[in-house]
């Protein structure tokens, strides 16, 4: 247990990091606890087109809306699986949606 505890604060820390290196614009929360963490995307953000143009860079990623009761796509926020993934995998996908988001900010 205190193993596998060491093995997921590695990875959440690899998230966290990389999203500060890679995606700046990004706001990570929920990530202190469990296997996933809340990105808040930048204000204008659209939540589809993100999971989409990731997907296509073979990031597999959910957006937030449909968790929602009402189903809003406000504000844009993904949802970031890294209880799976090993570090190198979360750098890695979080390099590749880093780019992504540099782009959708250079274009609005």
């Amino acid at each position: 247990m205190r193993r596998m505890r060491t093995v997921y604060a590695q990875r959440r820390a690899a998230l966290v990091e990389s999203l500060a290196e890679h995606a700046p614009e990004v706001r990570p929360a929920g990530h202190a606890a469990g296997f996933h963490a809340v990105a808040h995307l930048p204000r204008g953000a659209d939540e589809q087109s993100v999971i989409t143009a990731a997907r296509a860079r073979s990031v597999g990623l959910y957006g937030m809306s449909p968790h929602r009761s009402s189903g809003a796509t406000d504000p844009a926020q993904l949802v970031l699986g890294f209880g799976n993934l090993g570090e190198r995998a979360v750098r890695t996908g979080i390099e590749a949606i880093g780019g992504l988001l540099r782009l959708r900010r250079r274009r609005q």
